[in-house]
């Protein structure tokens, strides 16, 4: 069998080295769609070395999204990649990411790996630190199609709580450029699922889909600019499930409710009747 559970959670943490500097963080805004108006003050908050602030989802892709990779290729696990999709991520800051990046550490483990039935979900954490302390803490899941039926635990449900029952205090729409995937994977998700159209038919879609974590970028970027002031170090913490793809060339409809500390989120794409992308979304904020 591809996985082998106990393997993979019994494997001792792995600790590799993380840089990033001004360039890595352009990309990726640039790779989620900023930069639109290219002279807009606000995006150039996103694009501009002098006035560069950090988008906490950055976190993500920080040293080439090394922790997914990490994950996939931790003993115990041997997947095809056409049977990969991210389940769901969350992250959580313990302070504003620095635009530079030096003398940081990515500690990463399988937390867990469950079994669905017709699938495994594996549970990695990861802890990253630089020499003033803890960063973020992040943890995603991964759902490998085929992978399960080998008798470990369910794990916990995906919960699928009801969002306010009031029109949303935020509604935007945010276009999916065609070359969205082939810019964002530059940033270190080399998956050919978002770039191949005949890997994509064999993985059962019908082209190549949009990262989920891309996606996962615009909705927070829109959450900050929309709800929080356009201020990156109001964000404490962004969880999302991953229900549905989104393809490039289409329109998130993104909508969002003020629920105390939190900003509750719904993203879905309008070509396809608002057809659920992110649901399970909140944005925890100062």
């Amino acid at each position: 069998m591809p996985i082998d559970p106990v393997k993979a959670v019994s494997a001792p943490p792995r600790t590799v080295p993380l840089a990033w500097d001004h360039k890595d963080v352009q990309l990726y805004h640039l790779g989620i769609g900023a930069g639109v108006p290219a002279t807009d003050p606000g995006e150039l908050r996103y694009t501009l070395e002098s006035r560069l602030h950090v988008l906490p989802s950055f976190a993500t892709v920080a040293g080439g999204g090394m922790a997914l990779a990490g994950g996939l290729s931790a003993p115990g696990i041997d997947v095809d990649l056409a049977a990969v999709l991210h389940g769901g991520q969350h992250i959580t800051l313990h302070r504003p990411i620095p635009v530079r990046g030096t003398d940081v550490t990515q500690t990463s483990r399988v937390a867990a790996v469950y079994d669905k039935g017709k699938a495994a979900v594996i549970a990695l954490r990861t802890d990253v630190a630089d020499a003033d302390g803890p960063l973020w803490t992040s943890d995603a899941s991964i759902y490998v199609k085929g992978e399960g039926g080998f008798g470990g635990e369910r794990g916990p449900r995906a919960g699928s709580p009801e969002l306010p029952a009031r029109e949303a205090d935020f509604t935007v729409e945010r276009g999916i450029r065609e070359d969205q995937a082939l810019l964002y994977r530059l940033s270190g998700d080399w998956n050919p699922l978002h770039a191949d159209p005949e890997f994509a038919r064999l993985a059962g879609f019908e082209r190549p889909i949009l990262h989920g974590l891309c996606s996962y970028g615009i909705v927070l970027k829109a959450v900050v600019d929309t709800a929080l002031g356009g201020d990156v170090t109001r964000v404490r913490s962004y969880a999302t499930r991953f229900a549905g793809v989104a393809y490039p060339g289409e329109t998130l409809r993104i909508r969002m409710w003020r629920d105390g500390g939190r900003i509750r989120v719904a993203a879905g794409a309008v070509e396809r009747g608002d057809a659920p992308v992110l649901t399970d979304t909140s944005v925890e904020h100062t």
